[in-house]
């Protein structure tokens, strides 16, 4: 089956049909693919051990897209985990560790801020055209399954840390470098790694960084609101 993820057509070579459910919402009428994902059995074998509580059709549908990511940065594309906001058009990625809080935060922009969406709640798929960094939602959002069919321009990207109080601060070029290759998945090819290090690299220097250290509260919210968007927060709706 052909599906239109991140403005390409990819063909996804699955044999278990639990693809074709997952990602029902991207499927395309074309009959051309930019790129094509496949499983070979050393890769499903390896993930088998990796994942022994997961069905055939799980277990394949994230080699297919393991193998999607690792041919994305050719053309311009690549994985960041992250939870992506999208809000009255432009998207905010937030970052972290796993247990960092970064699902609960973006929550709480749900919560309290009538205009923000989920674009995608842990994988989205970054694109950089030359001039602008787009986040997309992909089928792969998470295991809360947040997320929707769309695009918007990237605007920030922020790192969450759990603290007893809220604040917010710009990061450096090396600073906000050290922290994402961490969210990143890094080709095993040469030349897509090198290619995913260059988009790396242009994203860190183009869209601006911050640590959020914060609590799961509306104060959280008011803290980093108007820092990553520019608006202020009592004049949000």
């Amino acid at each position: 089956m052909i599906y239109k993820i991140a403005d390409l057509n990819v063909k996804l070579n699955n044999k278990y049909p639990f693809t074709d459910k997952f990602c029902n919402k991207y499927l395309t009428d074309s009959d051309t693919y930019d790129i094509e994902a496949s499983v070979t059995d050393e890769e499903f074998a390896l993930e088998r051990v990796a994942s022994p509580n997961f069905s055939d059709g799980y277990i394949e549908n994230i080699c297919l897209y393991r193998s999607l990511c690792n041919q994305l940065p050719k053309l311009g594309r690549f994985l960041l985990h992250s939870s992506v906001i999208e809000y009255e058009g432009n998207a905010y990625a937030f970052l972290g560790k796993s247990g960092a809080g970064k699902s609960t935060h973006t929550g709480l922009w749900l919560k309290y801020l009538e205009n923000a969406k989920i674009l995608n709640g842990d994988k989205p798929i970054i694109g950089f055209d030359g001039k602008t960094f787009t986040a997309y939602g992909t089928p792969w959002n998470g295991k809360e399954n947040r997320g929707y069919n769309g695009k918007a321009p990237l605007k920030a990207l922020c790192f969450i840390e759990k603290s007893k109080e809220n604040e917010i601060e710009r990061l450096s070029v090396s600073e906000t470098t050290m922290r994402i290759f961490t969210q990143i998945l890094l080709p095993t090819d040469e030349l897509a790694a090198a290619t995913t290090l260059e988009l790396v690299d242009r994203l860190v220097t183009d869209i601006p960084a911050y640590i959020l250290k914060c609590d799961i509260s509306e104060n959280a919210v008011k803290t980093s609101f108007p820092v990553l968007t520019g608006k202020n927060y009592e004049e949000k709706i």
